[in-house]
């Protein structure tokens, strides 16, 4: 048994940021994670993902190369070579972030761990005993009651990026981030495909001025989707498999991907026993990320915040410099960036106009359409900026819709942050041509002082 002054139960986004900030800051730190360093984030989530959004990107302009005078002729999706470009990034990063784990001197233990007390962690029959635990044991894709996992006909997040071929067609049970991405990827690889619903919006959780621009996005695409209709059942067939909806419709695909969200993973790792307050599987946590047992904290997708790698780093510096003694803020979660990584890209910081007026807000809204913006033409993307203001006050949220419109998230969380007003931005120049002249656009349209805007 050694003692430390953080156990670490989980080597993802949020457990692997509390091991580094930690030992950064001097205390002695071990990380035990089951499987590999970079959990779901950098092996089968945001980086992989990503990855194959980029080699669509590439296919697809390929096929458009001519609009801009580029002679160039698309043949066909070679998985194996896309799989090994995906591969090659993901194991880059891994041997980087391994690096920097030993660099740090965090002792790294491989195995599968149980929390057996209020302070110790069991794994490979070794206990580590530590003056605090932080719990950072992530999330799986779910499915629905009743509809079973193949891997091979119907298949989840995990299955289909392992995937050797294009499937013909698709059918996408899931209209949230990860639905939406896959079925980019795959429209881009050639696929039919088509989406399934249950909200009446796709990525619902966005502004709906967002989600109906995807929308017409999609369906310029060719994208198929099917909304405010939920799923009732599946049927494997020679063929592939017959999606049933509750209003009697029925799909046809080559397979059928799962995408109706993550769960969090803490059955069976002795949470409960240790009395650890908890609801439909999630750990309850205050502000500061501790749970109502002294000492013992918890991070990332384990707990009911966003789902996101960036709010898992965030949430394990947090507990690493609270038990540091540095009393750092809360996170507001209001301020986190958002972006689904689809062609177009939906990007958002803040409050949604519905959001807004349910807090009691005199809402202004702005919307500037990127058709002003010169490197958006350049492009050829069409979306927009959304502004969601406070009459006479702060910039409560901004939303965007278009190519690369997630890079803009950087100063779109500093200005909802900082709690700027359009005044405060409208005299920031921004570099010509680019698209981050459209969040300048939009903040002097706001201002009352339109440029290249009607006002």
């Amino acid at each position: 048994m050694a003692d430390f002054d953080l156990v670490i139960l989980g080597g993802g986004s949020g457990g692997y940021a509390c091991a580094l900030r930690a030992s950064q800051l001097g205390l002695k730190v071990v990380l035990i994670e089951k499987e590999k360093l970079g959990g779901t984030c950098l092996h089968r989530g945001c980086i992989p993902t990503k990855a194959l959004l980029h080699a669509g990107e590439i296919a697809d302009n390929t096929r458009h190369a001519s609009e801009f005078g580029v002679k160039a002729e698309f043949h066909s999706i070679d998985m194996a070579g896309v799989n090994s470009y995906k591969d090659g990034v993901i194991s880059k990063l891994h041997k980087g972030l391994q690096g920097l784990v030993k660099s740090r001197n965090v002792t790294y233990v491989e195995g599968a761990g149980k929390l057996v007390s209020k302070n110790t962690v069991e794994v490979n029959g070794e206990r580590y005993t530590g003056k605090n635990v932080v719990l950072a044991t992530g999330s799986y894709a779910k499915s629905l009651p009743g509809l079973e996992l193949d891997g091979t006909q119907v298949m989840t997040s995990d299955h289909a990026m392992h995937l050797n071929y294009v499937p013909k067609s698709v059918i996408v049970l899931g209209g949230g981030v990860i639905g939406c991405e896959f079925a980019s990827v795959w429209k881009s690889f050639g696929s039919e495909v088509t989406i399934i619903e249950a909200l009446p919006h796709l990525i619902a959780l966005e502004d709906e001025s967002s989600s109906k621009q995807l929308e017409r996005a999609f369906r310029k695409r060719g994208i198929n989707f099917e909304l405010g209709t939920k799923f009732k059942s599946v049927a494997k067939t020679n063929s592939g498999v017959t999606v049933t909806l509750e209003d009697g419709k029925t799909f046809n695909a080559e397979l059928l991907l799962v995408a109706v969200g993550r769960g969090p993973v803490s059955a069976n790792l002795g949470y409960e026993e240790q009395g650890i307050k908890m609801d439909r599987g999630y750990i309850i946590v205050d502000e500061k990320c501790r749970t109502n047992v002294p000492g013992i904290w918890a991070v990332g997708d384990l707990i009911p915040t966003l789902q996101l790698a960036h709010v898992g780093f965030a949430e394990g510096i947090l507990v690493a410099e609270e038990i540091a003694g540095l009393n750092p803020r809360a996170i507001n979660y209001d301020g986190v960036p958002r972006v689904t990584y689809s062609e177009p890209e939906v990007a958002s910081v803040g409050l949604t106009t519905a959001a807004a007026k349910a807090k009691g807000f005199d809402v202004v809204e702005l919307n500037y359409d990127l058709a002003g913006n010169g490197k958006a033409q350049i492009l050829k993307t069409a979306g927009s900026i959304k502004l969601v203001s406070a009459k006479n006050g702060p910039v409560l949220g901004i939303h965007m819709v278009g190519s690369r419109v997630g890079e803009l998230l950087a100063e779109a969380q500093l200005i909802f942050n900082w709690q700027a007003d359009a005044f405060d931005v409208a005299p920031l120049i921004h570099a010509h041509p680019t698209l981050s002249e459209a969040m300048g656009e939009a903040h002097l349209a706001l201002a009352g002082k339109p440029l290249h805007a009607h006002g």
